[in-house]
Parts: structure tokens; sequence; C-alpha cells
């Protein structure tokens, strides 16, 4: 163990899990850091997410969190794609959809917020409203708390950071949207499904059913639909209701049921498939982490990004003794490509659900009828790890 960032005061905004992954790793190191979220308290469900290869469980070894990980997997099995009367078409490997290891996102939150909360002072129902870099430091105001001085600034707040709007500019020159929309949110379980998932998909759309806890009442409905790009109030819960039932109306197999849960759900989550592409990371003493720099929506494995970046960044601060301007110069430049081939694959995943015409999903289903194959399992393996293993890890201090 190692103090050498015992003069560091840090801010980070977000507490999902890039956040608290750095706040582990700059704790460990003696910084004094804060966590401030924008939510009441610790925001648990939301989707599943995977972790694969070496580098993914390097990190998470090194976290001292592996273990526990694995304690809250999912054990998620096959899942199907199946006709609109239910018959299979292709089972597609566990390891395709669920990694080497599978967790929900709220859960990976509290194992990190749990080993954090001790060493990391945490700041709920806030948010910044202002950033002035100094020579001496970062000035920050806040919606509800008093300003404060910190010597660094970290905007780990997702897509759609503030952070990132208030010292990069406006979403609008870095967002990237992938013309389709995905949608998430819980249903009865009524298929009596055990860990496994079936998926069905029309032109344009796609409703996806698994249950991935073992709860016998409840699954996880996902819903993606390609489309123009809508307006509408990202905070408007009853407006992406109503476009989901308008987009999925006279859908086949289960979706009819699936949209009466929709009526009654309360925990939706609703947003565009989207990318961020950003020039720099960092500026003067703020930098970006995970989504908020290199997001993708879904199928850019953003969260195994997410805590790679996290340990990178914390052990360069940790080399660098703190100086920002070689820790944050190192950071762009050992994430930045592996950032961004993550997000390569991750722009394949609208089309994959919901192809756009019958011809591709007949192209979709032969394709992965092979990659799933024994003989092409190996392959399929390698191909699923060559992004998440691309960057090669420096020894930080311990």
């Amino acid at each position: 163990m190692t103090d050498n960032l015992s003069h560091l005061d840090v801010l980070i905004s977000g507490a999902s899990v890039a956040g608290p992954a750095l706040a582990l790793g700059l704790a460990r190191y003696g910084a004094r850091v804060t966590v401030v979220e924008k939510a009441p308290a610790l925001r648990g469900g939301g989707f599943a997410v995977d972790f694969r290869g070496h580098v993914h469980r390097r990190v998470l070894t090194a976290m001292g969190i592996w273990d526990d990980v694995h304690a809250h997997q999912t054990h998620m099995g096959r899942q199907s794609v199946v006709d609109a009367d239910g018959t299979p078409r292709v089972d597609l490997p566990a390891q395709m959809m669920s990694g080497d290891v599978e967790i929900f996102r709220g859960d990976l939150a509290r194992i990190v917020y749990e080993r954090t909360r001790d060493t990391v002072e945490y700041v709920f129902g806030d948010s910044v409203t202002a950033l002035t870099d100094t020579p001496d430091g970062v000035e920050v105001a806040f919606e509800r708390g008093t300003s404060r001085r910190f010597d660094l600034v970290v905007g780990a707040d997702g897509l759609h950071s503030n952070t990132r709007r208030l010292v990069f500019g406006d979403e609008s020159r870095y967002l990237r949207f992938f013309d389709h929309y995905v949608a998430g949110f819980s249903v009865p379980n009524h298929l009596g499904l055990d860990r496994t998932g079936r998926l069905y998909s029309e032109p344009g759309r796609c409703v996806v059913l698994g249950n991935y806890d073992g709860d016998p009442d409840r699954a996880g409905a996902l819903l993606v639909f390609r489309s123009e790009r809508l307006a509408y109030d990202r905070r408007d819960v009853a407006a992406h209701k109503r476009i989901l039932a308008e987009r999925f109306a006279g859908m086949g197999w289960e979706t009819p049921a699936v949209l009466k849960a929709l009526e009654e759900t309360d925990d939706l989550y609703f947003d565009a498939i989207a990318q961020i592409h950003i020039d720099r990371l960092t500026k003067g003493r703020v930098a970006l982490l995970g989504d908020a720099g290199y997001g993708a929506t879904m199928g850019g494995m953003g969260t195994g990004v997410a805590i790679v970046a996290a340990h990178v960044l914390a052990g360069e601060l940790a080399l660098a003794g703190g100086d920002h301007r070689v820790a944050f110069a190192e950071y762009e430049t050992r994430v930045r490509d592996f950032a961004r081939g993550c997000q390569k694959i991750s722009g394949n995943a609208g089309p994959f659900f919901a192809p756009a015409t019958e011809r591709r999903i007949r192209s979709r289903d032969r394709m992965y009828r092979m990659l799933s194959s024994r003989m092409l399992a190996g392959f399929f393996k390698r191909l699923t790890e060559k992004a998440a293993t691309a960057i090669e890890l420096r020894d930080y201090p311990a």
C-alpha cells in the first residue's frame, strides 16, 4: 500500500460503477475522494453486465472483488431465437451473451460501494452546476451543497454526462446516434423461464424475455427498435411508454403481454443506442471516465471498459505522484484505442437484435447457428474476447 496521493482531493461525479471503481483505486493510494451522485441513493437494478478475458479478470482481482462478482453472478444459460409461435430457430451460446461471468449492474455497484463507503465521502441527492479550472485547483459549485475546491475532477456520470457538458460543451457535439432505441423493464415470468432467454425479431424491432436471477415470478424484457431520431424528454416516462406502445403495436409472439406489463412498470429504462466520440478525455484538471468519455448504450462492454480505465487512471496518477498533466496524458494514450475498439462492436447491437428485413433476420440466424457449432466454439470465444483484451496493462503500485 502506498500513500503517495495523500495530498490530493479528488471529486468524482457519478456513483454507478466507473466512479466508485476509480474511488476504490484512488483511496487505496491515499487520496481524499468525494463522490457526488444526483440520485438520492445508490441505484440498484439495471441490465446484466459481463466480463470476459484475462484483462477484465486481472483488474477485478486487483480491485479485490473477483470472488464477490462470481458469488453474485447470474449463471445465465443459453438464449434462443424463436419464431412467432415460440419454436426455437437457433441457440445463442451463454458465453456470447454473458461472457465469462455476468452480474447485474446494481449488484456490481453495491459491491464496489461497500468496499469504498468507509474511506470515500459519498454525497447523494446533489449534482455539479459549475466547474472553474484554476492554476491551484477546480472550484466546484453544487446544486444543493456548498461550493468546494478540489485538485482534480473526474466525470463518471454516464452517456449524458453533466461534467462533459460543463467542461467540453453540449452533448450534441459528441453523441452519435445509431438508428435504434432500446428499452428494458421487469415483467411477470409467464413463460416460466429459469436463467434462460427468448429473442423474437420482426423487421426493425425485437423483443427479448429473460430470467437472469432465478426468481420464478419475474423476468426482464428488452425491446429494441429501428427508428429515425426522436424528439422526447429523457425524464418523461409516460412519453417513453407511448413511444414503445406505438412502435410495438401489432407485433407477434409474446409482445401483447409485454406491452401490458409496460403500462404498469415503474422501472423503465429507455434511451437511444448511441456512442460518445470526443477528441480529448481530459482538459486541465478535469477528466472523463467510462460512458462519459467513450460510452456505448449497449454491446460495447461498457462496464468492462470502465473498470479497466478506472484501474489505469488511478494507477497512472499513483505512478506520477499525483501530477495530473503526466497522468492524464498517459491515461488518454493507454485507454483511447482500447475504448474505441470496444465501441466498434457496439455498433452492431441494433442490427443484431432488430435486423431491418426478413432476409437479414434469416441471415443473422444462419450466421449465429454456424458460430455456435462445436467446430467454431474456440474461434467464437477468441472473437468475443479480442476487443476486451486489446490493452497492455502496466504494473502499478500495489
